[in-house]
């Protein structure tokens, strides 16, 4: 467990709370883009923790919840199609269309199905060459890369029943949406390394010099949120 230890310590969390308090001066709105950073907040106690002038606000960073209506829409005509098996994650089921769900389109006989990877789609492609698959490929950058992969194995196996809807977002765009709504009060926001493991930082600092906003990208640990909120105010 060493290296993932440290990003739990006790002690070193409280040293930059302290830190976090004494470099404080003004009230911060600071949004966590990725829902992971949203769990690890809330699971730590990180928002009870902090000076009553920092709010954390929770951003975009749920595929599920950014996926548009007319995407889902598309998604629930092809599901209904009677040669198409429908593969998708499992929380987009019961994601609202305009008029149903998958979980409605499944009960009135459309062939849908739970899926935990593009890679089992695929085989549900091969054990079925008749029928048309279908996978709803939706989410940030992170899935991405597995979404490619699948589109690449399908042409090296000859998988000439295997398609995709995609329905692909980016975090970039969705911050300067953010921060051009006549609205926004965020300050500062966390982005979400994982996100970073793919695309780099390269498109944040554009970001930062128009909006005059910091970014800092963290892990999911209590104590990277934590050294990433101090980053933010310091």
């Amino acid at each position: 467990m060493k290296y993932l230890q440290e990003f739990r310590d006790p002690e070193l969390a409280q040293n930059i709370l302290s830190e976090i308090r004494a470099a404080t001066t003004r009230p911060w709105a600071i949004m966590e883009v990725c829902g992971g950073q949203t769990h690890s907040i809330i699971r730590h106690g990180i928002d009870q923790l902090l000076p009553e002038n920092i709010e954390l606000i929770h951003g975009p960073g749920c595929p599920v919840c950014v996926t548009p209506l007319d995407m889902i829409d598309k998604a629930l005509a092809i599901a209904a199609m009677p040669n198409v098996i429908f593969c998708s994650f499992g929380d987009m089921l019961r994601v609202p269309g305009s008029e149903k769900d998958l979980f409605r389109v499944k009960s009135e006989g459309g062939d849908v199905r739970t899926v935990y990877s593009p890679l089992d789609a695929l085989k549900i492609a091969r054990e079925n060459p008749e029928k048309e698959v279908v996978f709803f490929g939706i989410g940030f950058e992170t899935t991405a890369p597995a979404n490619a992969m699948a589109v690449f194995q399908a042409k090296q196996q000859n998988l000439e029943n295997f398609s995709m809807l995609v329905s692909h977002v980016l975090v970039p765009p969705a911050i300067a949406a953010i921060m051009d709504s006549p609205t926004n009060r965020v300050q500062g926001f966390l982005a979400a390394g994982h996100v970073c493991s793919v695309m780099g930082y390269a498109q944040y600092p554009p970001l930062v010099e128009k909006y005059k906003v910091p970014i800092v990208v963290t892990g999911f640990e209590p104590v990277d949120v934590l050294e990433g909120i101090r980053r933010v105010v310091m």
